[in-house]
């Protein structure tokens, strides 16, 4: 499998751990990552790795584990998106 930058992709299975895109990475509990949630490819990596944000945080994964988003998930995730742009909302106005 290939990709490229703004790919959406998913897991195809879950991982025994995550590993950040930071620039000192860390081993994060899979948990993080639910196998339904989507993600974007937003770096390209040697060795057929990637970095692919998803709503907690963005992750070094292999194109082995990744299958590709079908047409009918960019609706879920576009309502999970959604509530995360509510959330971000300053409810400070009076």
């Amino acid at each position: 499998m290939t990709a490229s930058i703004g790919d959406r992709l998913r897991l195809k299975q879950q991982l025994p751990y995550l590993k950040t895109a930071d620039p000192m990475p860390m081993l994060r509990p899979s948990d993080l990552v639910s196998l339904d949630e989507v993600g974007e490819v937003v770096a390209l990596h040697p060795l057929d790795t990637v970095a692919v944000r998803f709503r907690r945080g963005t992750y070094l994964i292999s194109l082995d584990q990744l299958e590709a988003a079908a047409t009918g998930d960019d609706a879920q995730d576009d309502v999970a998106q959604k509530d995360v742009a509510e959330d971000d909302v300053d409810d400070s106005v009076e």
